[in-house]
């Protein structure tokens, strides 16, 4: 769902996507001056037509037309080009943004289970960093640049005539009402949209993955009544936002065209009454629908950035809660011992306590078995012994040291564990036997399988170790 679960609603909120976004910065600074190039060349066409109708038409100087055309050309054209590299600016802080932190997301979402269980989010988080990327890549940034510009743009419509600029500076009050109306409309629809989506991506996947299970038990029918109803809320909290966001943004494109109808009929007054010329009627009407363009894009936008803004608070909450692993200092393989002492587990997320008072002492070759009925927390002590799972007090210790004084890279190579729902990687025999190590190492990957008894079913695979075993080892026997 979108809030983080249980206690970790109440840590601090984590600075890794605002330093990451910061180090683009001079981008930002290219984008804004690009922006702001790109505007003033946009006064082109209400100076074009200010010439026209003030000095071609009267004097009808065909010459004059031609140069003044000639120039409107070449600045529309430079014009493009502008825009064209700010977009291609934005794309690339979108993608800036991805490198940096995607492998960081990846590791909050294998981390996030092992501290709340099966509460956590899924892919969530890599859905929120799509979002706030897309956003970045989009145009929708492109309105929050334009938009410092409207002060110029209403100034230079108070200096054809004050009427002209107090026409455009109340379109430019009411459109600024409509955004803050946006806000207000679309924020609680776009949170439950966001909320009933990932329940709704959450139970898909489970019954992919189940798919035998639900089908022998004759339950597809139940979760596809369930997943039904999550689809419709879905849908619906999704038509609410997108009925707002369109119903205010058509209402924008009406009032800003009515706004230059109402600018052209107060320059024509002005005209009648001879206190401005033919040429600040039409310039002053294009001025005035250019001041209110950014406004009207925010609005046209505003999804997109609102989903982006709750993307942006969920992945900096959670980045928050799981800080990056400090690397420990590197240990010699253990060999000597491994000691639990008054140890408790408890499943992640969960107060209540499945095992305690644990302690045994093993040296090396010495072997022990753990009998017991189900539930009876064998399957909890395994993952406690082996790091997956935090003792909830006590300690376990590899040669006196515990275990979080091991990186996880290097305690996997030391200590073997297989889950009770086994399951392979996409990719061949070798990178799943190697823990896709790369390169790995042949003489290696052979023995491990010779040890395990299954180098000759190996070799007589269609590739040998080379076989791609496909997603969720769907090529070979679960046996």
């Amino acid at each position: 769902m979108s809030q983080p679960p249980g206690p970790l609603r109440q840590q601090p909120t984590s600075s890794e996507l605002a330093n990451a976004l910061s180090a683009c910065r001079r981008a930002f600074y290219a984008v804004a001056l690009f922006s702001g190039m790109s505007n003033l060349l946009m006064l082109m066409s209400a100076i074009f037509m200010l010439e026209v109708y003030d000095r071609v038409l009267p004097s009808r100087s065909v010459p004059t037309l031609v140069v003044l055309l000639l120039l409107a050309a070449g600045i529309y054209a430079a014009q493009r080009v502008i825009d064209m590299i700010r977009s291609r600016i934005l794309v690339r802080v979108g993608r800036s943004l991805d490198e940096a932190m995607s492998s960081r997301v990846y590791d909050t979402i294998v981390r996030l289970p092992l501290k709340v269980g099966n509460k956590g989010e899924g892919t969530q988080p890599i859905r929120d960093l799509d979002a706030v990327r897309g956003f970045l890549s989009g145009i929708g940034p492109v309105a929050f640049f334009d938009l410092p510009w409207i002060p110029v743009y209403l100034a230079i419509c108070f200096l054809f005539h004050f009427y002209i600029g107090l026409t455009a500076l109340g379109g430019a009050i009411i459109l600024g009402a409509l955004a803050v109306l946006t806000e207000l409309q679309t924020r609680h629809p776009t949170r439950s949209a966001t909320q009933f989506a990932a329940a709704r991506n959450n139970l898909l996947e489970s019954s992919r993955r189940n798919a035998e299970a639900i089908t022998a038990m004759g339950m597809v029918g139940r979760i596809s009544r369930r997943w039904g109803e999550l689809n419709r809320s879905y849908i619906t909290a999704s038509g609410r936002t997108s009925d707002v966001g369109g119903g205010l943004g058509a209402m924008s494109k009406v009032l800003r065209m009515l706004l230059q109808s109402t600018i052209l009929a107060v320059g024509a007054a002005l005209v009648i009454n001879q206190m401005s010329t033919a040429g600040i009627i039409i310039a002053g009407s294009i001025l005035g629908g250019r001041a209110l363009a950014p406004v009207d894009m925010a609005i046209a936008n505003w999804r997109g950035f609102v989903g982006a803004r709750q993307s942006w608070h969920r992945l900096s909450k959670l980045l928050g809660h799981l800080p990056p692993l400090a690397e420990p200092m590197p240990l010699k393989p253990p060999s000597r011992t491994l000691v639990v002492q008054n140890a408790a587990v408890a499943p992640p997320g969960q107060p209540k306590i499945v095992s305690q008072d644990i302690n045994f002492t093993l040296t090396a070759g010495k072997a022990l078995g753990v009998i017991g009925p189900t539930a009876s927390g064998k399957s909890s002590l395994a993952r406690m012994l082996v790091g997956v799972w935090t003792p909830a007090r006590g300690t376990v210790r590899l040669d006196g040291a515990t275990l979080d004084q091991w990186s996880p890279e290097s305690l996997g190579r030391h200590v073997a564990y297989v889950p009770q729902d086994v399951e392979l990687f996409n990719g061949t025999v070798a990178q799943n036997i190697s823990r896709f190590d790369e390169p790995p190492d042949p003489d290696a990957v052979i023995a491990a399988a010779q040890a395990a008894g299954v180098h000759d079913l190996i070799i007589n695979l269609p590739d040998g170790y080379d076989t791609i075993i496909g997603d969720h080892g769907s090529a070979l026997s679960a046996g």
